[in-house]
């Protein structure tokens, strides 16, 4: 039985001299029903997965709240009262009320903006360039997103009579949203779910990532300042032991969930009435990248070790899985080595750094069992002399290219979510079908060909039916943030984009007359010109 050893060297990830200064902040507080409290309960300190040269261990950045049942109860609650029963001041404003209250508080997030960018790259270790942009992008988001409302709005809010009945189409809140979303894009896809829903008349409970946290806790004056009491609520500490009690509550009405399956199945199954919970979900990806025997290998290679290796691999969208033809496979594998070793691993803020530490304290030791499962069934470490791939120094890793990977291994089919980069070898298109009828992933896939007569056409209408998006000589995406963000099977439930997200997190509401009626439509004109649920956005 073969064996591989990772390779342990001195830690690298120290603070260094010349790095930003150490952020810290302070979550010895709560905020629930729009006020920020002290809190003296127990707390946890947040850390970095950057060493600290002063201590030689993890650099703490934070703390943060580890909530009781109890405590996440009143956050519940709290959203409960703020929607009461649909009457509430915030389902009941006006959209352009809505509107305001929500351009108000995105000004003030943005003057937050730099200590923001801060701790996602100290939190997380993103890159200076990487932490940015997940600021920006989720602001142009929540911009984007009221643009959307705007001409959703105005494209349902004329009246039309069909076979003798007026009727005028409007989208009203579904209720009380508990919302949960993972550490790699902490910011962003909280907001993907979070700024819908809220234009939309919920009210939400927010539990906050553990890893990943400290952004948020820098948003608590924007809502209290922006937004009335209870709409916007926190929860912070273990989600075993503070979402089960919210979801039996029944004080849930729509889940939004990013993460693994099997939280999300718990969660469901807590609801005492799941016929009456809606949910929206995005979830694990086993994205796999099909290497075709007349692709363009550059291309190909570029392209899956961008999508393998971008942010560490931590992405749903990465590339998990290469499928190569097996007539081109030594060659595609010596350009995918090439552009793997040229992928600088370091601290964050280093320039050109690609790879970073990765902040999950049990990653690495996962990782190491994904690989030492492979090359125990004949699997090797293609990069391990020239590239170095398999060495770590303390969570940071240098990627290794495992190949050939098989069926029978565990990095054939599970969701390393890290930088693991499995090849595979295909003779027949056959094979790839057979693999893609037996998995879990519904996410997307990536197909490499360069021959317009070629298998192309064969591709997609296989994986039609079983992924959201297929990718044509490009990585796996989510953007542009317009395009819808779909899965099938166990990678989703509902679309992320711009416009789907406000139909996902609203429910139509039809206001129809007899439309001969000339005293009933004098009573609807009278509602409309007084009604905030009828008022036009524009």
């Amino acid at each position: 039985m073969a064996s591989f050893e990772w390779a342990e060297v001195a830690p690298t990830q120290w603070v260094a001299a010349d790095g930003p200064p150490k952020p810290f902040v302070d979550g010895a507080f709560t905020f629930i029903g729009g006020e920020k409290k002290e809190r003296t309960g127990e707390m946890i300190d947040v850390t970095s997965p950057i060493i600290d040269a002063a201590t030689g261990k993890r650099a703490v950045i934070g703390t943060l709240a580890q909530m009781t049942s109890d405590e996440a109860m009143r956050a519940a609650e709290a959203a409960s009262k703020a929607w009461d029963d649909g009457q509430g001041a915030w389902p009941r404003a006006t959209a352009a009320d809505r509107v305001a209250a929500l351009e108000a508080a995105l000004a003030a997030m943005t003057e937050k903006r730099a200590e923001i960018v801060d701790v996602l790259l100290w939190e997380i270790c993103k890159t200076s360039a990487d932490a940015a942009k997940e600021f920006d992008r989720t602001m142009d988001y929540a911009k984007a997103s009221i643009a959307a409302l705007k001409e959703l709005d105005a494209s349902i809010s004329q009246w039309q009579t069909v076979s003798g009945v007026a009727g005028k189409t409007r989208r009203g809140p579904v209720g009380r949203i508990l919302f949960l979303a993972p550490f790699n894009y902490p910011l962003n896809e909280m907001y993907a779910m979070l700024i819908p829903a809220l234009l939309c008349g919920n009210v939400v409970t927010m539990k906050l990532p553990t890893i990943g946290g400290q952004c948020h806790l820098l948003t608590v004056d924007a809502f209290a300042t922006c937004l009335p009491p209870g709409v916007v609520n926190f929860v912070s500490g273990s989600g075993r032991k503070c979402c089960p009690p919210i979801m039996k509550s029944g004080l849930v009405d729509m889940l939004g969930f990013i993460g693994g399956s099997k939280a999300c199945d718990a969660l469901i199954g807590d609801h005492p009435r799941p016929h009456r919970l809606k949910v929206f979900s995005q979830l694990e990806g086993k994205n796999m990248g099909i290497v075709l025997k007349d692709a363009d290998l550059d291309v190909a290679a570029d392209q899956c070790c961008a999508g393998s290796t971008s942010y560490n691999g931590q992405r749903c969208t990465a590339i998990k899985l290469v499928y190569v033809h097996k007539s081109v496979a030594g060659a595609f594998l010596d350009k995918f080595k090439a552009k793997v070793a040229a992928k600088k691993v370091g601290l964050p803020w280093a320039e050109g750094v690609a790879l970073t530490p990765l902040p999950e304290t049990s990653k690495p030791g996962y990782l190491k069992e994904l690989v030492a499962d492979a090359v125990a069934k004949g699997a090797a470490v293609a990069n391990a002399a020239e590239g170095g791939g398999g060495c770590s120094s303390g969570s940071l890793i240098t990627p290794p290219i495992v190949y050939p990977v098989t069926k029978d291994m565990r990095l054939f089919h599970e969701e390393q979510f890290g930088p693991v980069l499995p090849v595979a070898v295909f003779e027949d298109l056959a094979e790839v079908d057979g693999a893609l009828r037996k998995s879990w992933n519904g996410q997307q896939a990536a197909i490499f060909t360069n021959d317009p007569a070629g298998e192309a056409a064969t591709c997609v209408d296989m994986l039609a039916t079983v992924v959201g998006r297929i990718n044509v000589n490009v990585q796996c995406s989510r953007g542009p943030d317009s395009f819808p963000f779909a899965g099938r099977r166990s990678s989703a439930m509902g679309t992320m984009s711009i416009a789907e997200a406000l139909r996902g997190f609203s429910i139509e509401t039809v206001l129809a007359y007899p439309a001969k009626s000339a005293p009933t439509k004098a009573v609807v004109d009278a509602a409309e010109a007084t009604s905030a649920f009828l008022a036009p956005l524009v």
